[in-house]
């Protein structure tokens, strides 16, 4: 069975975060691992507080799943701090995994920071180059590129800035703009515009990370990269359509959608 490793934070209300990625790894038929970088204590309306976990301990995570089970693909989420950015790189530097899939996750739906604002410079200088793909959103593609996005085309600009910084490839999401949520992939050569259909929900909690954590499960299966992006784009569109209403603020995604549907 081929494995993917999740390196984020933990989500108390189990919509995002490592819950949301363990999830989805089952749901696309890989073997999930983790090592949590922080706790959150947070449900569908709030982010009420974060503990960054011990660096030695995120170390001795990674190093304890590499040396043991292996790795054919990592996700990367919520790394808070400098030092947490530095620890997981490297890690990476080490062990070399094949696929590295890393979500810069900075500020949560409802405006927490997740990510210290002094530490943006060690994600671009540390983490960025050790990526296979970078998936940020339109206001995390605006810290890493340094340019306004207010359209399609000023996503192809982005894209160029954010390659520079060294990544294989960039996927920058568009859900942040009006009108469809299409997705712009770009491998350094070519462009490829994964078109989407929005869909009217408010429950879109843990979104971004159940989509890079879904390309982290199908590049461990063994899928080119922009095939395992296209279908995890469809994975989250439905698990989207199929979302679930818990909770009084944003619920989350029916990772499990194919195995049982609409839940009410």
């Amino acid at each position: 069975m081929k494995t993917a490793l999740t390196i984020a934070g933990s989500d108390s209300g189990g919509g995002a975060g490592i819950q949301a990625d363990l999830k989805t790894f089952s749901a696309l038929g890989v073997f999930g691992m983790s090592a949590i970088t922080a706790i959150t204590a947070q449900n569908t309306v709030e982010v009420r507080s974060v503990q960054n976990i011990d660096l030695d301990i995120i170390h001795d995570q990674i190093s304890a799943v590499f040396e043991d089970i292996g790795v054919n693909a990592v996700k990367i989420g919520m790394l808070g701090t400098s030092g947490i950015i530095k620890t997981v790189a490297k890690s990476l530097e080490k062990y070399k995994p094949e696929h590295t899939i890393l979500d810069p996750v900075m500020v949560s739906k409802g405006g927490h920071h997740l990510l210290e604002r002094n530490a943006v410079a060690d994600l671009n200088e540390f983490l960025l180059p050790l990526s296979s793909l970078v998936t940020p959103n339109i206001p995390e593609a605006e810290i890493l590129s340094g340019l306004k996005i207010h359209s399609e085309p000023d996503m192809y600009l982005a894209c160029r800035e954010i390659i520079d910084k060294g990544p294989g490839a960039v996927l920058i999401k568009g859900g942040h703009l009006d009108g469809d949520p299409n997705d712009l992939f770009y491998d350094g050569k070519q462009f490829h515009l994964i078109k989407g259909e929005r869909v009217e929900t408010k429950n879109v909690h843990g979104t971004g990370c159940t989509l890079s954590s879904a390309i982290a499960a199908n590049l461990a299966k063994g899928e080119n990269m922009l095939t395992a992006i296209e279908n995890a784009k469809d994975y989250i569109t439905t698990a989207i359509a199929e979302s679930l209403d818990i909770g009084q603020g944003h619920g989350p995604a029916h990772h499990f959608h194919q195995f049982y549907g609409h839940v009410h």
